[in-house]
C-alpha cells in the first residue's frame, strides 16, 4: 500500500509523486519511460549516463556554526557557503518541479532502533528509487503510514547541471551537503552510488557526534555469535573473506558501533561486477536476479546475458540488491560487540607479515594510515608496487578529523576486549615481479584460526621494523610463510625495502600528526 506524501514543504509543486513503488512497478516505469531492460537472470539493467563514478572533487560540505569546528577542512571536505547551498538546491527544485512525476523512496539508514535515521529521496528516475529502495532499509507499511518528516533529504536533480558561476562550484557536477539544513542536493551526475555514499557521509557525521563509531566495512557473525570486523580498501579481499559460508552475514560495507553492538547502516548491497563469476563469487553471482539493479554493463542484445569482462563502459560495473538475496544474511542486521578487528592490505612489496597482532595504539594508527599497495601497470617498463593510504580505509566519506573514529575504535576494543589483527594478502618470498600472491587457502586459514581463538596464544615474534607480534604458527598455514623476512632470499633486499614502506607510511602519517595523540604516533614504524 502507497500512501501519499506531500512536497509542498519543499517547494515541488509536481502533482504526481509515485511513493515508495514496489519493484515491479518500478520495473515498468524504467524500462516504459528511461530505456532500461531486463537481463537474463531478471535484474534491471541501468545507464548512469556520462558519470560512471563518485565525483570526490566536486563534494563540498556548508561550512555552518556548528560544523566549522567539527568538520576536517581540506580535499575531502571542501567549505561551501550556506548561500551557495540555497542557490543550487534551488536549481534542483526547478528542475524536478519540471518533471511531469516523480518518486519518493522513504527508508532508513541504520537497523539500530535506537540510532536510526529517517531518509528521504526525491528523484526523477524509477532505477533512482529502486537502487534506493535496496541500499536503504525498507519499511513496512505501518511504518511507512507512521514516518512523519525525514531526518534528511536527498534532492536527485543529476540529470540538470550545476551553475558553475555560483560560488564555490566549479563543474557542472556538484554533491552538496549542509548538515544545518539536513538535505544533500546532487546535480551533473546520474550515478546512482552519489546517493548511497551520500547517507554514508552523513551518518559519518551525525553518529560520532553521539558516540557511535561509524565505520567504512564489512561485518559477520559466527555461530556463537562472536562478530568480526573486516576492514580494507578494494583489492584487499574485504568482501570475498566476508564472505564466509560458516558465518552470517550483517553487512558489506558500512556498520557502526554503538553501545549497544554493531549494527549495518543499509539495507542491502552494492558490489563491484567487472570480471564476476559464479566460481569466484557465488553469493553476489546469485543475487543478481529480479529486483537488483545493474549499472553500466554490457549485455547481449538478444540473449540478455551480461559480458562481466566488458569494461568498453566503465570498469565500475556495478549492481545493488536487498541484502536478503544473500543466503546466510542476517536480519536484522545486527550483532553484538566485535570480538575481533582485522584490517586487511595487499603488500605489494611482500614486507608485511600474513598476519600481526596489533595493540591497540598500532590498531589506532593502522587504521589512520588505511595502507594496500597496487600493482603498477606495465607503461613504460614500470613494475614497482604503488603505495596507497586511505584514511580509516574509507577517507572519501569521512566527516571528522580520522583521529576521531581511530581513538573511538580503540576505546571501544579497549572496553569490550575486542582484538585488533593486520592480515596481508599480497606479496610474500619478494615484492610483486620477484615473490608470490599470497594463497587464497591460506588467508582463510588464518582468519579461520583468528575466528576460533587458536591465534590468540601462539608464540610471536616482534617485527624489527613495525614493531608488531607476528605468530610463529598457525594451522593450515605452512609456518616458513609467518616471517617475512626469512621468505627473501636477499636478507638485504628485505631490510631496505621494510625501510622504504616504513618510511611511506611515515611520510603519510604526517598529514594526520597535527590530530594524533602521542600514543598513536608512537605506535607506527620504527626507521
Amino acid at each position: 500500500m502507497v500512501m501519499d506524501v506531500d512536497l509542498n514543504q519543499y517547494g515541488i509543486t509536481v502533482k504526481t509523486i509515485h511513493r515508495n513503488l514496489a519493484p515491479a512497478e518500478l520495473y515498468e516505469k524504467a524500462i516504459t519511460r528511461a530505456g532500461a531492460q531486463i537481463n537474463s537472470t531478471g535484474a534491471l539493467a541501468t545507464l548512469s549516463g556520462e558519470k560512471t563514478g563518485r565525483s570526490p572533487k566536486d563534494k563540498r560540505v556548508v561550512e555552518d556554526a556548528e560544523t566549522s569546528e567539527d568538520v576536517w577542512w581540506g580535499d575531502v571536505n571542501i567549505k561551501l557557503q550556506h548561500d551557495s547551498f540555497t542557490k543550487l538546491r534551488a536549481v534542483a527544485v526547478e528542475y524536478l518541479n519540471s518533471r511531469k512525476y516523480l518518486y519518493v523512496l522513504d527508508g532508513y539508514a541504520g537497523w539500530d532502533p535506537e540510532h536510526q535515521l529517517k531518509v528521504r529521496v526525491i528523484c526523477c528516475q524509477a532505477y533512482h528509487a529502486l537502487f534506493m529502495h535496496n541500499m536503504l532499509i525498507r519499511p513496512t507499511a505501518e511504518q511507512l503510514a507512521d514516518f512523519g518528516e525525514p531526518d534528511f533529504v536527498i534532492y536527485n536533480s543529476g540529470a540538470t547541471d550545476a551553475d558553475p558561476e555560483i560560488e564555490g562550484v566549479t563543474s557542472k557536477t556538484s554533491v552538496a551537503l549542509s548538515f544545518k539544513d539536513r538535505e544533500f542536493v546532487l546535480l551533473g551526475t546520474q550515478y546512482a552510488g552519489e546517493m548511497k555514499k551520500g547517507v554514508f557521509t552523513v551518518m559519518n557525521y551525525l553518529m560520532p557526534k553521539i558516540g557511535v563509531l561509524s565505520m567504512h566495512c564489512s561485518a559477520n557473525e559466527g555461530s556463537e555469535g562472536d562478530v568480526s570486523l573486516f576492514f580494507g580498501l578494494s583489492g584487499t579481499g574485504k568482501t570475498t573473506l566476508s564472505a564466509d559460508p560458516e558465518r552470517a552475514l550483517i553487512g558489506d560495507d558500512e556498520h557502526c558501533w554503538s553501545d549497544n553492538g554493531v549494527f549495518n547502516i543499509e539495507g542491502g548491497c552494492y558490489a563491484k561486477t567487472i570480471d564476476l563469476s559464479a566460481e569466484k563469487e557465488p553469493a553476489i553471482f546469485s543475487a543478481i536476479r529480479f529486483g537488483a539493479v545493474l549499472e553500466n554493463i554490457v549485455m547481449d542484445p538478444h540473449t540478455r546475458e551480461v559480458d562481466y569482462h566488458d569494461s568498453s563502459i566503465t570498469e565500475n560495473t556495478r549492481t545493488s540488491y536487498p541484502i536478503e538475496f544473500i543466503p546466510n544474511a542476517k536480519t536484522p542486521c545486527v550483532g553484538g560487540h566485535p570480538r575481533n578487528i582485522i584490517l586487511l592490505t595487499c603488500d605489494a612489496f611482500g614486507v608485511l607479515p600474513p598476519v600481526s597482532k596489533l595493540t591497540p595504539e598500532q590498531a589506532m594508527y593502522h587504521f589512520i594510515s588505511g595502507y594496500t599497495a597496487k600493482v603498477a601497470g606495465t607503461e613504460m617498463g614500470v613494475t614497482e608496487p604503488q603505495a596507497t593510504f586511505s584514511a580509516c580505509f574509507g577517507a572519501a566519506f569521512l566527516v571528522w578529523h580520522p583521529a576521531k573514529y581511530a581513538e573511538m575504535l580503540a576505546e571501544k576494543m579497549q572496553r569490550h576486549g575486542s582484538s585488533a589483527w593486520l592480515v596481508n594478502t599480497g606479496w610474500s618470498g619478494g615484492a610483486y615481479g620477484t615473490g608470490a600472491r599470497m594463497q587464497l587457502a591460506y588467508t582463510r586459514g588464518i582468519i579461520d584460526a583468528i575466528h576460533s581463538g587458536e591465534l590468540s596464544d601462539v608464540p610471536c615474534e616482534t617485527d624489527p621494523v613495525f614493531g608488531f607480534q607476528i605468530p610463529t604458527t598457525c594451522p593450515n598455514v605452512p609456518d616458513d610463510i609467518l616471517l617475512p623476512w626469512k621468505t627473501w632470499d636477499d636478507p638485504t633486499a628485505f631490510k631496505q625495502t621494510a625501510a622504504k614502506l616504513a618510511t611511506m607510511f611515515a611520510r603519510n602519517f604526517e598529514n594526520y600528526a597535527a590530530g594524533a595523540s602521542s600514543e598513536i604516533l608512537n605506535a607506527g614504524p620504527q626507521i
